[in-house]
């Protein structure tokens, strides 16, 4: 037996030492002891895919207090610390080779100086704790999407959130042997209060070592720093598809439902706040997953998979009205982690927007709640945090899409982008091909910040693929993997830019909410051949009378021409405008830019302005169709 193995076998129950090493993969093991031997717990416990297992998992959190049970079965809340509420992007840093870099907008440490650091915080972390180790399957299980991860963590909030979130990967360890192509998380919550939350907010580290596929996220228990499997794993995921050639991307998949019982997948990335979760979740389609996608070329077809098989989600703005499935889902017995709501005296959840009333008083993530409640800082304590979430399992949503677990993943009709804009962008437009769809729609998003965020409204915030926050390469090296990736794809997906934010220049918004279903549904019947189309000089939009049609169909409404020539003017001077901010982003900030981005914004500089020149700054939709 070598040192590993005696080392665990000292370390661990006879029954979790046997589930352990059922599993052969020395890397793993090494990791698992290592972690022992760092932090000290007073026990361990593996995780299998056992459903006693993951119950026990369940049961520990309530059991340590870090989440506890609400009146309806199945339903547990959970609260981080006061100021452990939201991503960590200060503390959160890549561990790099000295010498390496991947651009001034990533954050990064030496990594030898980045690894002593977070270990000398890790020593002993979990002293009169348990150690729970847990193993999961990004993608579908038994496919060629599937990334087996182990996570090492002392909080089963955190593995009972990944149990909901991913699958379980206990079994796809087995079959992969000595294989060391798996993604490794340590976690530890570092010491608790009273509360039951961490203490050590100054200790929080979020350090990512890519080379190594390993994240330590310590002193910290809000689930963007610590379920490992989401936004770590999608540096992770970024940066190993650039070296595999594939894509991971921040996109929902969605199946569209067209004529004659025809599904078109659809993919697609937006800013927070844009419509990312309203898109994914339409009335009459399917969802496939809300948040994070891989794309690989099968057969000469694009075909993706939702990396998780749950939703994180923000619950804000939660209500039977604009989110009706998720509120059924939310006020029914299933499986359901609340985090930083209010509770009442009867253990009834509530939260802003969710259509309700709440009460005078509750628990919720500050403690002991009154209406009228202040910080420290004087601000006024809302009934639940903004950023309160919830945790549940896609199969319990009455719109989950049959094909949700393919290993196959689905084919791609069309990949969709949008932001928040009030003056550019059309409601909806195809792109003439890849190329301009991936650097004319996807590397130019903006969205524009609201007042109710930043106190000043309509500042527009560059946000490439909706994935800035999460790159793990150089900028200019994603957009070349993006372009790259259709070589050899027989029909590459249509790309669509969408807008569901435009307004009037009375500050009126164009577009009413429940309109979003008609955009999508004109680009289901674009991707199939279905309806014809306006060429812009930016693209291609649709036709009254196919909207006229749509409108009709899907919301019993009447689309008059006047409301389309309002939100289907192309308006010259606003787009040039930002023409030239995006090309003066990727001028100043990001020196590896391809010659393409410039070439591409330059060709489209040139058709606008000869629209222009033709036409006038604002061009009606009925002149170019008439022309």
């Amino acid at each position: 037996m070598d040192k590993v193995k005696e080392f665990l076998k000292d370390n661990l129950t006879t029954e979790d030492y046997d589930k352990l090493t059922a599993v052969d993969n020395p890397k793993m093991h090494t990791f698992v002891a290592d972690a022992i031997e760092l932090c000290r717990p007073d026990s361990v416990f593996v995780c299998t895919d056992s459903t006693e297992d993951i119950a026990y998992i369940a049961d520990l959190a309530i059991k340590n207090g870090e989440e506890k049970k609400l009146a309806i079965p199945g339903h547990t809340i959970h609260f981080d610390g006061y100021y452990d509420q939201a991503r960590d992007k200060s503390r959160t840093k890549f561990l790099l080779p000295a010498g390496s870099d991947l651009g001034a907008s990533l954050g990064s440490i030496e990594k030898s100086a980045g690894v002593e650091e977070v270990r000398a915080l890790f020593k002993e972390a979990m002293a009169g704790k348990e150690l729970l180790v847990c193993f999961y399957c990004l993608g579908p299980t038994d496919s060629v999407f599937s990334i087996p991860c182990i996570q090492i963590t002392d909080s089963p909030y955190v593995a009972h959130s990944e149990f909901i979130l991913y699958r379980t990967g206990y079994e796809q360890f087995k079959k992969i042997g000595k294989s060391e192509e798996f993604f490794r998380f340590l976690h530890s919550e570092g010491e608790l209060d009273e509360r039951k939350v961490s203490k050590n907010i100054d200790g929080r580290r979020i350090y990512i070592d890519l080379e190594e596929e390993l994240v330590y996220s310590l002193n910290t228990q809000y689930a963007g720093n610590t379920i490992g499997l989401k936004k770590p794993a999608l540096r992770l995921g970024i940066h190993r598809a650039s070296k595999k050639g594939w894509l991971c991307e921040h996109m929902f998949v969605l199946g569209a439902h067209g004529p004659g019982g025809r599904v078109t997948y659809f993919t697609g990335a937006f800013p927070s706040a844009c419509g990312k979760t309203s898109t994914a979740m339409l009335t009459g389609q399917t969802i496939i997953g809300d948040d994070i996608a891989y794309f690989r070329k099968i057969n000469g077809k694009v075909h993706s998979v939702n990396v998780e098989k749950g939703i994180f989600g923000i619950i804000r703005d939660v209500n039977p009205k604009d989110d009706p499935i998720i509120y059924d889902a939310l006020t029914k017995p299933c499986e359901v982690i609340f985090s930083n709501v209010m509770y009442d005296d009867k253990l009834k959840p509530y939260w802003l927007g969710m259509g309700i009333e709440p009460p005078d008083e509750g628990i919720n993530h500050s403690g002991p709640w009154r209406k009228g409640n202040k910080d420290a800082d004087g601000n006024e304590i809302s009934v639940s945090h903004r950023n309160a979430r919830y945790c549940l399992n896609i199969v319990d949503l009455q719109n989950r899409d049959q094909r949700i677990d393919d290993p196959q993943g689905v084919p791609v009709g069309g990949f969709i982008y949008g932001g928040r804009d009030s003056d550019t962008w059309v409601p909806i437009e195809e792109a003439f091909n890849w190329t301009e769809g991936i650097i004319g729609k996807g590397a130019s998003i903006e969205s524009e910040t609201t007042a109710a965020t930043l106190g000043k409204e309509g500042v527009r915030k560059f946000n490439l693929m909706s994935n800035l926050d999460f790159l793990s390469i150089p900028l200019g090296r994603y957009i070349r993997n993006n372009l790259d990736f259709i070589e050899a794809v027989e029909t590459p997906p249509k790309i669509f830019s969408v807008n569901y934010f435009l307004k009037d220049k009375n500050g009126k918004y164009l577009n009413g909410m429940a309109d979003k279903k008609v955009w999508i549904m004109w680009a289901e019947l674009r991707v199939n051949g279905d309806a014809d189309a306006i060429e812009t000089p930016t693209g291609l939009i649709p036709k009254h009378k196919d909207l006229e049609k749509l409108f009709k169909e899907h919301l019993d409404q009447q689309y008059s021409r006047d409301d389309y020539v309002r939100q289907f003017t192309i308006r010259i001077p606003e787009t040039l405008s930002k023409l030239d901010r995006i090309e003066n982003i990727y001028k100043q900030d990001v020196p590896d830019t391809p010659q393409i981005v410039f070439d591409t914004i330059a060709e489209l500089r040139k058709r606008l302005k000869e629209a222009q020149n033709k036409y006038g700054d604002y061009i009606s939709p009925f002149d170019l169709e008439n022309k």
